[in-house]
C-alpha cells in the first residue's frame, strides 16, 4: 500500500530537471513473451513441439503457468512511476489471439480493462507480434500489419513476422506505434543481417513518412530486433542516435544504447549479453518543450525473481524451458519500457 501511495504521489508531482513542474506519467514497453502457445494443435503452422504430446509435453497446467508468470511480469511494468503500470504493450512469439484472450483474464491483469490488436503473420512456426493496452489510456484509430516480402539469396520465399502499425490517442495525444520482431541470427548474423537491415528500412520508410507530415509526430518503434544499439539495421539503416541532444527534427532517438554501453542486456547466450529489445522515439517524443507527452527515461525491466539464481546460466533471464525442461520461468528475453510525462495544467 506504501509503494501504491508513492508511486501516486510521484504520478502527480513528479519533478522535471529543467522546471519545477507538476507532470503525468504514462508507460509505453515491450515484451518478448517466449514461445506463448496454446495446446491446440494448428494444421498450418509448425508449433507440435508445444502440444500435450510434443516433446515438451507441454500441458494446460504448464500452459496456465506460463501465462500466470507473464501476467504477473507485465502488472509490474511501470509501476515505478504509474500506480496503472504501463498503458502499452507491444509483444512478441504470440501464437494468436486467443492466448493473448486467456493472458488478460489472469487474476494479476484481470483488474484493468485491456483492448488487443493483432494479426495472424505467414511466420512458418506461427508466432506474431501483437500489442495490448489499457483502455483507460488509449484509444486506437488505426492499425494495420506490414508484410515483409523477403526473398534468400537463392530467390526462395521467406517467411516472417508482419510489422505491426498502430495509431491512436494516448490520453488525446496522437502517436504511432510500429511493433517488430525482425528475422533471426540462425544461420550467422552476418548472412542475416540483410533481412534485418530490410525490416529497418520499412521502419525508417515509415517514421520519415510521418514525420515529413509532420516534424513533431510522437513514433515508437519497439521490438525484439535481433540487432544491438549499435547494430548496422539501427545505426546505419534506422539512423537511431546514441545521444538525446544530437537527435535533431526528422530524425530517430534509441534510449537503449545507453544501457548496452553499461553492458546492461536483455537476453543472455554463450556467456554474453545482447540488447535485441528496444524502443526507439522520434524527435517529437524527446522534444523538450513538446506538447502533450515527452520522453522521460527508459528502463530495462530485469528484476531478480526474473532471473536465473545458479548453475551455468546464472543471472540469465529465467526462461520457460531449457531444451525440452520446463523450467517454470518467464521468458528468454527482459521487457523494456519508457516513461513518458507531460506538463498539469
Amino acid at each position: 500500500m506504501r509503494n501504491l501511495f508513492l508511486a501516486f504521489l510521484l504520478l502527480f508531482s513528479l519533478k522535471t530537471s529543467a522546471q519545477n513542474k507538476q507532470v503525468k506519467a504514462a508507460c509505453i514497453g515491450f515484451y518478448n513473451v517466449e514461445n506463448l502457445y496454446d495446446t491446440v494443435d494448428d494444421s498450418l503452422t509448425i508449433d507440435e513441439e508445444f502440444l500435450p504430446t510434443g516433446k515438451k509435453n507441454y500441458t494446460l497446467d504448464i500452459y496456465h503457468d506460463k501465462l500466470d508468470h507473464l501476467a504477473d511480469v507485465i502488472s509490474r511494468l511501470g509501476k515505478d512511476l504509474t500506480p496503472d503500470g504501463v498503458a502499452i504493450l507491444g509483444m512478441s512469439e504470440i501464437e494468436n489471439r486467443k492466448v493473448i484472450e486467456d493472458l488478460i483474464v489472469r487474476p494479476k491483469l484481470a483488474d484493468k480493462s485491456w483492448g488487443i490488436i493483432h494479426y495472424d503473420s505467414p511466420d512458418a512456426r506461427g508466432v506474431d507480434v501483437a500489442m495490448i493496452y489499457q483502455t483507460k489510456y488509449f484509444t486506437p484509430l488505426f492499425s494495420k500489419p506490414i508484410r515483409m516480402n523477403q526473398k534468400d539469396n537463392k530467390g526462395r520465399e521467406r517467411k516472417t513476422r508482419d510489422i505491426l502499425y498502430v495509431k491512436g490517442l494516448l490520453d488525446g495525444d496522437t502517436i504511432h506505434v510500429m511493433v517488430n520482431h525482425w528475422p533471426s541470427r540462425r544461420g550467422g548474423a552476418a548472412a542475416t543481417e540483410p533481412y534485418r537491415n530490410d525490416c529497418a528500412r520499412v521502419c525508417k520508410e515509415v517514421s520519415d513518412s510521418l514525420m515529413a507530415k509532420n516534424p513533431d509526430a510522437k513514433i515508437f518503434i519497439m521490438g525484439d530486433l535481433n540487432d544491438d544499439p549499435n547494430s548496422p539495421s539501427l545505426k546505419d539503416v534506422l539512423m537511431a542516435k546514441e545521444k538525446k541532444e544530437e537527435t535533431f527534427s526528422g530524425q530517430l532517438y534509441n534510449p537503449m544504447y545507453k544501457f548496452f554501453k553499461a553492458g546492461i542486456g536483455t537476453l543472455a547466450y554463450d556467456d554474453s549479453w545482447n540488447l535485441f529489445d528496444t524502443i526507439v522515439l522520434s524527435y517529437g517524443t524527446i522534444r523538450e518543450n513538446a506538447a502533450g507527452y515527452r520522453y522521460y527515461k527508459a528502463r530495462v525491466f530485469n528484476e531478480p525473481f526474473m532471473q536465473q539464481h545458479s548453475g551455468a546460466f546464472k543471472n540469465y533471464p529465467l526462461r520457460t524451458f531449457v531444451g525440452d525442461t520446463y523450467m517454470s520461468g518467464y521468458s528468454d528475453h527482459f521487457p523494456v519500457y519508457v516513461f513518458l510525462v507531460k506538463d498539469i495544467k
